[in-house]
């Protein structure tokens, strides 16, 4: 990792100290996706992700135009949104993107103000404060958008005690496989369009008091044939992470420049997702039928402790199984992290997942971008969208 990289990222504590707190955010409260079949979705994350049956609401509930599934894992929520009729507005959403994140939802102690403070500074609003009841309390809801037709969603539920949102009911199922170890989401990354990425890190300082705490450039981000940039957004306490990614110049056609295209636009290009275990949470993943990226090279693994350096004598796991399973390593001045990553679990080549793994590191990764992209790809080539 270059010294550059090492000033920025290691400096975190002090640029949080300057961090407008006008928009403090407790975490991430879900993340919500329309699909062409919410019910089918539900069980692929149910049987390969592991997450468990949580609420629901459709037709049964009083909802006429869609029905949404409600998934838990540990503190991970996903909603996955499905229309029900011709006439509903998903549909447009779904045909230009394909199955994808819609919304980012996060936890605040006042939405209301959320609301105000954002739009306040420029933000464009989605949904005004709303206010939704039950037998079980209240939820206040309101939401902005952010890149393309994504929305943040600022949820307040201090007052509910209901199994998901006013509205849902529990979800019962006699089918309930066993989490593989996913944990929280760790960050979230939103890939935009070209010349955009400042443009979406002043956004996101300006609007929602974020601080820019670490960048990487093509110089440091490319291939022989691609290349891109990308900035790391964090709130505040550093609970929220967003990097922003954007196409740069190469000899052939970037994985970034692929997303666009096939998503029609900016959106959420993965979401990463953290485990204590990552050696079994990828065992159970594989064996439950989750396609992950073809494996670095054998030299890859060989230059591990190199890498590690120091941290290599506090290291626990067996570099060779960490290899069989196609794990990466990366070492910062605060620890080292194991990271994989899914191939895209649609068949537009669009979203995808990391499972993560943090022993002490704070960064992202940055030894493995060239190992990685090199192998997103042979992915590429083999789609013909290199």
């Amino acid at each position: 990792m270059s010294k550059e990289i090492k000033s920025v990222e290691y400096g975190l504590e002090k640029i949080f100290e300057g961090a407008q707190d006008f928009l403090p955010l407790l975490g991430t409260d879900y993340v919500e996706f329309y699909v062409g079949n919410a019910k089918q979705a539900a069980h692929y994350y149910k049987t390969a992700f592991g997450f468990q049956s949580h609420a629901y609401a459709g037709l049964e509930t009083g909802v006429k135009d869609r029905a949404s599934y409600v998934l838990v894992q540990d503190k991970i929520r996903l909603v996955l949104t499905t229309p029900l009729t011709a006439e509903s507005p998903l549909n447009e959403h779904i045909v230009k993107h394909g199955d994808g994140v819609k919304v980012v939802a996060l936890w605040v102690e006042d939405a209301r103000k959320s609301f105000e403070e954002t739009v306040a500074r420029g933000a464009k609003p989605y949904m005004e404060p709303t206010v939704e009841k039950d037998e079980f309390g209240e939820v206040v809801r309101a939401g902005i958008y952010t890149y393309g037709e994504t929305v943040h969603m600022f949820v307040e539920r201090k007052n509910y005690n209901g199994p998901f949102l006013p509205g849902y009911k529990e979800w019962k199922s006699d089918y309930n496989p066993a989490p593989v170890g996913l944990k929280y989401v760790d960050h979230m990354v939103g890939n935009v369009g070209w010349n955009e990425m400042n443009t979406w890190v002043k956004w996101y300082e300006d609007v929602m008091g974020f601080v820019n705490f670490l960048s990487f450039d093509d110089k440091q981000i490319h291939t022989e044939y691609s290349a891109l940039m990308s900035k790391v957004m964090s709130n505040g306490n550093g609970r929220i992470k967003f990097p922003i990614n954007e196409p740069a110049e190469g000899k052939k056609r970037s994985q970034i420049e692929e997303y666009l295209d096939f998503y029609g636009g900016a959106g959420v290009q993965h979401i990463a997702v953290a485990t204590d275990d990552i050696i079994k949470t990828v065992s159970d993943m594989k064996a439950r039928g989750v396609e992950f990226l073809s494996k670095p090279p054998h030299a890859y693994y060989q230059e591990v402790p190199a890498r590690l350096g120091e941290h290599m004598g506090i290291m626990k796991e067996d570099i060779a199984i960490l290899e069989s399973l196609g794990i990466m390593v990366d070492a910062d001045e605060e620890g080292y992290l194991l990271q994989i990553f899914t191939k895209p679990v649609e068949d537009r080549p669009t979203l995808f997942y990391e499972i993560i793994q943090r022993m002490g590191a704070r960064g992202f990764g940055a030894g493995n971008f060239k190992a990685l992209f090199e192998s997103i790809e042979r992915e590429q080539e083999l789609r013909g969208t290199l």
